[in-house]
């Protein structure tokens, strides 16, 4: 789960912009082969131009951050939706999730994904549902569709793509990334990040690679394999 494009001495802090840029190795048919090259140009696309997410009026932008998740993702992508979600503390950048060694899952990636990661201190989301494409059938969780909400704290949440319809209180958007405040996360000087006291997303829909969070409140959880995804 839930909610958004968020590394340590494990492989998920980013190089340095300036040793970034593609050489010859990025170069197809160039010595070093196409797939270095391909990973160096991922590294530098998140210091560059970071993806701008569309979400029915709303224009998210992100860029190279310092936290990610702190484990080896297994490259499945999982869908999240939810009515609405509202936080609290709301800070967003982008980073690198790595694969384990030899996942199947890596293709001509390396084993690296490029993801936008929103940090959030305290969030409820409503009709929560979570779902996991196994191949032919889908593992689906949903929860917080009576009377109570999901509930967590500390959220992040790596996505590949988000959508829905959002609004800010007091937002600010260029951050430098090591001074954001809201979520308590900071990211590596020089890089680029938002930050708002609240948010609050309408119609919420992501395609995550990885989730974390301090405290996860899941009421009414069911948890089941189904034909049909969130």
């Amino acid at each position: 789960m839930a909610m958004s494009p968020d590394p340590s001495s494990d492989g998920n802090t980013p190089e340095n912009p300036g040793s970034a840029s593609p050489d010859a190795s990025a170069v197809p048919g160039a010595s070093g082969g196409d797939r270095r090259g391909r990973v160096r140009l991922r590294r530098a696309a998140v210091m560059a131009v970071p993806a701008t997410l569309v979400a029915a009026g709303l224009a998210v932008l992100t860029a190279q951050g310092a936290l990610g998740v702190q484990f080896a993702i297994s490259g499945m992508p999982f869908t999240v939706t939810a009515t609405e979600l509202d936080g609290t503390g709301f800070e967003q950048f982008g980073g690198l999730d790595n694969m384990a060694d030899g996942s199947p899952n890596a293709g001509d990636t390396g084993g690296q994904e490029l993801v936008v990661t929103s940090a959030i201190k305290n969030a409820t989301l409503t009709k929560l549902c979570q779902s996991v494409d196994l191949g032919g059938t889908n593992l689906l969780i949903t929860a917080g569709r009576g009377e109570h909400k999901v509930e967590a704290t500390d959220l992040t949440t790596d996505s590949k793509d988000l959508s829905g319809d959002a609004s800010f209180d007091n937002i600010e958007i260029g951050n430098d990334a090591s001074t954001l405040t809201k979520a308590g996360v900071q990211g590596p000087i020089g890089v680029f990040s938002q930050q708002a006291d609240t948010v609050h997303i309408a119609n919420l829909r992501q395609t995550n690679y990885a989730t974390t969070a301090g405290v996860f409140k899941l009421p009414g959880l069911k948890l089941r394999f189904s034909d049909k995804a969130c």
